[in-house]
Formats: structure tokens, C-alpha cells, sequence
């Protein structure tokens, strides 16, 4: 069994056929996904979905909204947080983070709903979910500032000192389809030399496609989709383990532990 530890299964991208994405993800082996909320437009979706397929979510405001997101978005995620701190699929304040990479983002507001957000994690004695876009440094600031109990920093892509800092802190790191490029020369070390207690797998779907999946910019532009799903996670992982040069039933077996050590309430939700 196959844990996708982070997956936006509520974009719009999946409306056309999301039943049918779900079951293909369950017939390739991935029995639980974890859906971040990006903000709170969409907390409810994310917590009905879960609910409706048998998927676990987390609460949280994603850096790249900050512009459009309510003055008072920080205390919403209180709000939500507080009722819903007893549903068993909420396992997660995300996805939260900071986000130095797409101009224009306010840079305060960020680092300000970020820090409010790491004190709601302790409140209600969640992990989180990363988001650390070229911001790796600044997130690790907050974090020494703003104990929290560990979780996901989701797509690493940071340095093996960086990674190990995320480490002590009682961080996993995710490693998606990016690491099946043989370009992607640091992602690809990383994932090679790390420590494999340190690692969880996930999509980012609908973005992030592996190769098998990648469209350039002119094959998008005539209408051909590069949507990555839950269902690649098993390829995916069988890259990493060749890379690792371990067994695919090795690496299920171990990630699988690292995931429910970052996100404990996963464990009443899938199978011993």
C-alpha cells in the first residue's frame, strides 16, 4: 500500500473525471491520499472530499494566495481548525509556508501568516505541511523560532545541509516526480544519499509530473496535458528505489512507516 503524501485532488483540473483518477489511483496500490487546502475557499472542499473518498486533509494558507486571501484568513484557519480538531481525516496544518519564487507575493504578509500559522500547528498539536519555494532558509528560521510537532517539507529541493536540518527537527522530506528526471541532478543525490528514514513520497498532483508525464511548453500550448495523479506514485517510487538500489517492497515498507511517524493521525485511517 502506497501513501500519496500530498495531492490537490479538489483542482479544477480533476473535475472532468475525479471518481475515475481516484479509482485508478486505488487500482495502482495508493490507498490514501493526503489533500492540502491552499486557503480558505477551498477548506471545505478539501474536508467533504476527504470525507466522501476516504482520504485524509489538512488546513492550512498557502503562500502564493496571500495577496487575495481575507485580512482575517490566520484567525478563518483558527475558526476551521478548532472545528474540525476532532475529525480523524484532518491530520495537518497545510499547506503553509513561504514562497520567495513567484514575484509580487507580499513578502511580510507572508512571513506573518507563515508564523501564525506554526503557533496554530502547536495550539492543536498538528505537523504541517511545507511549502519552502528558494525560501528554505527563511522557513527553518521560523521553525527554530515556533516549535511544532515535525511533518512534511514537500517537494525538497533544498541542500543536503539544508535537509538535514529539517531532519533534526523532526522533518520528513517529500520526493515526487521531479526526482525521475536525469537532469535533475540535485533532487536525484538527494533522493540517492539521504537517510531513507527521512523520506515520503508524494505527487503534488495535479503538478509536478514525472518525465513519462511532462509536456514541453509547445506540446501544452496545442492542447496536450501534462496532469500528474495519485496513480504515478508507484512509478515514481520505483525510481527512487532504483536509484537507492533497495527492493520497491523494501521502499513501500519503509516510507509508509516515515509517513505515519510525520502524520500520526494517518494511522487510523489505513491499514495495520
Amino acid at each position: 500500500m502506497w501513501i500519496d503524501t500530498h495531492a490537490h485532488l479538489d483542482a479544477a483540473e480533476f473535475d472532468a473525471d475525479r471518481p475515475a483518477m481516484i479509482q485508478r489511483a486505488r487500482a495502482a496500490g495508493v490507498a490514501q491520499v493526503v489533500l492540502p487546502a491552499i486557503g480558505c475557499g477551498n477548506f471545505d472542499t478539501v474536508r467533504e472530499l476527504a470525507a466522501a473518498e476516504g482520504l485524509s486533509y489538512g488546513l492550512g494558507i498557502h503562500p502564493i494566495v496571500v495577496n487575495s486571501e481575507p485580512d482575517d484568513a490566520p484567525e478563518r484557519l483558527r475558526t476551521a481548525l478548532q472545528a474540525h480538531r476532532d475529525d480523524p481525516r484532518l491530520v495537518a496544518v497545510g499547506e503553509i509556508g513561504l514562497d520567495l519564487f513567484v514575484p509580487g507575493l507580499q513578502r511580510e504578509r507572508q512571513e506573518a501568516w507563515f508564523a501564525a500559522q506554526l503557533k496554530l500547528a502547536r495550539e492543536f498539536a498538528l505537523p504541517v505541511l511545507l511549502h519552502t519555494r528558494r525560501a528554505v532558509d527563511v522557513v527553518l528560521k521560523h521553525l527554530r523560532r515556533v516549535e511544532v510537532p515535525g511533518g512534511i517539507a514537500h517537494a525538497f529541493n533544498g541542500s543536503e545541509q539544508q535537509a538535514q536540518v529539517f531532519i533534526e527537527l523532526g522533518f520528513k522530506l517529500g520526493f515526487g516526480g521531479a526526482l525521475t528526471f536525469e537532469r535533475a541532478h540535485q533532487i536525484r543525490r538527494l533522493a540517492q544519499t539521504l537517510p531513507v528514514d527521512s523520506l515520503v513520497l508524494e505527487t503534488d498532483a495535479p503538478d509536478i509530473p514525472p518525465h513519462w508525464l511532462y509536456k514541453t511548453a509547445a506540446q501544452r500550448a496545442a492542447g496536450e496535458s501534462s496532469r500528474n495523479e495519485p496513480a504515478a506514485l508507484p512509478r515514481i517510487a520505483a525510481e527512487l528505489a532504483a536509484l537507492r538500489g533497495m527492493q520497491l517492497a523494501e521502499l513501500q515498507h519503509r516510507s509508509r512507516a516515515n509517513t505515519l511517524a510525520a502524520l500520526p493521525r494517518l494511522a487510523a485511517l489505513v491499514e495495520p
